[in-house]
């Protein structure tokens, strides 16, 4: 009866050998057929290019620049006018009394504050436009994108930053610029 039951283990074992077998041979195929297929077809683009280098990408970056740059003079001004407040309070703290002088650096405390407040509102006002002409841009862009995927019977397009080594025949990044520059301009932002 021992004997019995070491064969019979032996070719139950044997069975799930085989079982195991046929499933890793399944696996590695599906696995192999997968990328191959995936390789055929995926393509990429570079997304912040697209960004930075389509007509409205540009033109929005272009804009968002000026009125950071208009937004860091006007509070520069501010900020100077401060300072150049500031010293004349001190310059006055012997002449004035006590009181007065107090009554000034409440004052000044108070301008600095707003000043503070403007300047994050103002940040806060621009990161909002840049989210909003990012998405606008996608918003454009996907159409652009799927268009040329049909067209060209192409099943996936992937973000550039999200693969480490790619032939250069795959990327379309030229052409979804020029495709996305005949569709849109310009962004509509403020």
């Amino acid at each position: 009866m021992n004997l019995k039951h070491l064969i019979l283990d032996w070719v139950q074992l044997f069975s799930m050998k085989k079982i195991i077998l046929k499933y890793l041979y399944i696996i590695s195929f599906s696995v192999i057929f997968t990328q191959a297929a995936i390789a055929d077809t995926a393509h990429f683009i570079d997304f912040s290019k697209v960004l930075n280098d389509s007509l409205a990408g540009s033109s929005a970056q272009k804009f968002l620049k000026k009125e950071f740059s208009d937004q860091a003079t006007k509070f520069k001004k501010i900020q100077d006018s401060i300072i150049k407040e500031e010293k004349q309070i001190i310059s006055q703290k012997k002449i004035i009394g006590k009181d007065e002088y107090e009554k000034k650096i409440r004052n000044l405390r108070e301008k600095v504050a707003k000043l503070q407040k403007d300047r994050n509102a103002s940040l806060q006002r621009i990161g909002k436009l840049r989210s909003q002409a990012k998405q606008e841009l996608l918003n454009h862009l996907n159409p652009v994108i799927k268009e040329y995927m049909e067209k060209n019977k192409i099943r996936i397009v992937l973000d550039k930053k999200s693969i480490l080594l790619g032939d250069q025949k795959l990327e379309l990044t030229k052409v979804i610029i020029e495709n996305l520059n005949k569709k849109v301009k310009k962004l509509s932002l403020k």
